[in-house]
């Protein structure tokens, strides 16, 4: 019989919802069981996509034996990380003060009142990997709730006091914004630098775009100086071996969540939209900066996989693609010799010799010896090699391994995929939006601005609910009230969208969201921003992102959506917003950089200087401007396209005109209008490039 989660919308509490385990959704209803029977609870916490919850859910969840030890001792709850961020990161600091690292699936035990005392990540079903046995531990947990429970509430009870200080703590006062900040930053980045694979320290290594979109921000506003061009480097080097790796799926397009080694080549096969949303537009700024076709290509080809494979038909964009197929991690992507023989033909040598392909293959997995002589495809050919090899020139190659990808994708169509979670978060699809609405203006590409402004529509109706924002979509449902990085980064979304189509409705959008945003997380006493509404649910902790994880810190995209909004709509307040931001984390800046991409950015804005463009006449009038702008990368430079000059102070007393004009300002200086690409590109002077 199904369990209670059959009543639910996520893909992950689905996955195991016939699980012989009394499982219960996070609720009212579990926590009351917990106290009327006097039971600790245990807390599961994973997603969908994530192999190593599959192999427990496999191991544990479905064996029954386990599954009557946790009915009989304990009251069970299920949480898609995903679907409630805000469980998942309180318990994550749990499970990080008890055991010091972390990680899916996360193992927690709690008193009825929600009060961690002892938590894990994965546990084997018997002892095995230094680890115990998850019977083992339930075990050991149930006999000690009943014979040593004052210590237990004593634990449980100090584990919280620090959770709740270490809140605190993170939102105490530091010293404000330094202009040698981000320089320094800079340095500290090349200490932990990988010269030779590109990223920032040893495997797995993690594309961490927040850091890489600062350090292009950097080079791109201090192009002349050394520090500059060492941002630059350290960035598209990284982005030209993330590329040519196996995290980068050189047949389908799109990035896999990390590599398991250094130099980028077997990753973890999950897919997600949040990374692939942020490298599209890291590749687009890489693409901007140095006229490489390369990074275009990549952009084209990851927003086409997310179109092709993640979009919902209503417009919006589902969260992951599943690690594993048919039980078997990466099995989809996996090639051997002879498969792209039997597939290419006479083209298999050459296949063979661009994609790294050997006989010996360069995927393990111990559990699959099956899998033995598989690869994962890279791009990382000798080029005179092949050329004296095959007796063609370079550009004679690039047409026959463009003509060789598309055999090999409609070959693997053939495969079973991997598993799809088919929910719409709104945080992740504003980071989608932001990389769909850029991407068409700066590559002119109309399918993509209609991606946008459907997405951007799909979100307002389903999403946004008489001035609240939902946080997942699934089955025409929203629910969860939404946090502090849903707001913030729909919020920046609609700022992309505003500046690739003029349509101030979106603007306005963002501008309510951000009120919403004042109003609703920001601490009164510090400035900084709580990731949960103030009239969210109330757990034990109420936390607040500072450091970045897979996607920008809610503070750290808190600030940057206040600066935007503060500099378009002339309010310094809101962009005084980032000051107690940079100051709760400034003792730690630099001693953690890789952590603080999102609020180094800020940084580097609110030092930047306030600059202008404003491009006032009917869209195809303005579009020859707007390409002079697009070609160039500007990360802190406000772009105010508008067809009838209202909405914005910056647009008093620039009424349209039978011709197009763009109006060039700096810190409150304007220079004369331009009314062709020639006049605009000279008053904007060289476009600052690393090529």
């Amino acid at each position: 019989m199904p369990n209670r989660l059959a009543n639910e919308t996520s893909p992950y509490l689905l996955q195991h919802a016939d699980n012989p385990v009394d499982w219960y959704p996070w609720g009212s209803e579990a926590f009351e069981r917990a106290r009327a029977e006097d039971r600790p609870i245990l807390l599961s916490v994973g997603y969908s996509s994530c192999h190593w919850c599959h192999v427990m859910a496999h191991e544990s969840f479905e064996n029954p034996a386990i599954a009557d030890l946790m009915n009989r001792y304990f009251v069970n709850i299920k949480v898609d990380r995903e679907e409630r961020p805000d469980i998942d990161a309180v318990y994550m600091a749990a499970v990080q003060a008890i055991s010091g690292q972390g990680g899916w699936p996360m193992t927690v035990f709690l008193t009825p009142e929600g009060e961690p005392f002892y938590a894990g990540t994965y546990f084997p079903p018997e002892d095995a990997h230094g680890r115990p046995g998850f019977p083992r531990v339930l075990q050991f947990l149930a006999e000690k709730w009943q014979t040593d429970r004052a210590r237990i509430l004593e634990s449980a009870k100090g584990l919280t006091e620090h959770l709740r200080a270490a809140a605190a703590r993170a939102a105490g006062p530091g010293d404000g914004i330094e202009p040698a900040t981000t320089a320094r930053a800079v340095e500290a980045f090349a200490e932990v630098f990988d010269t030779r694979w590109g990223g920032f320290g040893m495997a797995p290594k993690f594309p961490s775009p927040s850091n890489l979109e600062f350090l292009l921000a950097y080079a791109a506003v201090h192009p002349e100086t050394e520090t500059g061009r060492a941002a630059g480097a350290m960035a598209l080097h990284t982005l030209r071996a993330m590329a040519t790796g196996g995290m980068y799926d050189q047949v389908g397009g799109g990035f896999s969540r990390y590599s398991v080694d250094e130099a980028w080549i077997v990753p973890h096969f999950e897919k997600m939209l949040y990374d692939n949303a942020q490298l599209a537009r890291l590749y687009l700024h890489g693409f901007q900066l140095t006229g490489d076709g390369g990074f275009a290509r990549v952009v084209h080809e990851t927003l086409e996989f997310l179109l092709r494979e993640m979009q919902d038909p209503a417009g919006g964009f589902y969260a992951a693609l599943d690690a594993d197929s048919e039980g078997i991690e990466g099995k989809y992507y996996l090639w051997t010799v002879p498969e792209l023989e039997q597939v290419l033909g006479e083209d298999a040598p050459l296949a063979i010799a661009w994609y790294g392909v050997t006989p010996e293959g360069n995927f393990r997995d111990p559990h699959h010896p099956e899998l033995t002589g598989r690869s994962v495809l890279t791009a990382r050919p000798d080029v005179e090699d092949l050329e004296r090899r095959f007796g063609l020139t370079l550009d004679a190659i690039l047409d026959r391994i463009e003509t060789i990808q598309e055999r090999l994708f409609y070959a693997r169509q053939e495969r079973v995929p991997p598993g799809l979670d088919d929910k719409v978060l709104t945080g992740w699809n504003g980071l989608a939006l932001a990389a769909f609405a850029e991407a068409a203006r700066v590559l002119g590409e109309p399918a993509y601005e209609a991606a946008a402004v459907r997405l951007a529509g799909f979100l307002r109706e389903n999403l946004w609910r008489d001035g609240t924002l939902y946080h997942t979509w699934k089955n025409g449902e929203p629910r969860v009230p939404a946090m502090l990085d849903d707001y913030t980064a729909l919020g920046l979304g609609l700022v992309e969208l505003y500046r690739a189509t003029g349509d101030f409705q979106w603007l306005a959008w963002a501008r309510e969201l951000w009120e919403a945003t004042l109003a609703r997380f920001r601490d009164p006493a510090t400035g900084t921003f709580f990731d949960t509404a103030s009239d969210a649910e109330q757990l034990i902790v109420r936390q607040r992102s500072f450091f970045d994880a897979a996607t920008p810190s809610g503070n750290g995209a808190a600030a940057l959506l206040g600066l935007w909004l503060g500099r378009y709509f002339a309010n310094p307040e809101w962009e005084a917003a980032v000051e107690p931001v940079v100051a709760a984390v400034a003792d730690h800046l630099l001693r953690a950089v890789t952590g603080f991409g999102t609020i180094l950015q800020a940084i580097e804005f609110a030092l930047a200087p306030h600059r202008e463009i404003v491009i006032v006449g009917e869209p195809a009038a303005r579009a020859p401007l707007e390409s002079v702008v697009a070609d160039r990368y500007l990360p802190f430079t406000l772009i105010a396209p508008t067809a009838d000059a209202r909405g914005l102070p910056h647009f008093e007393g620039r009424e349209p005109t039978n011709q197009a004009l763009a109006y060039v300002c700096e810190n409150m200086a304007c220079l004369a209008p331009a009314g062709s690409p020639a006049e605009l590109a000279d008053r904007l002077g060289a476009a600052p490039s690393l090529a």
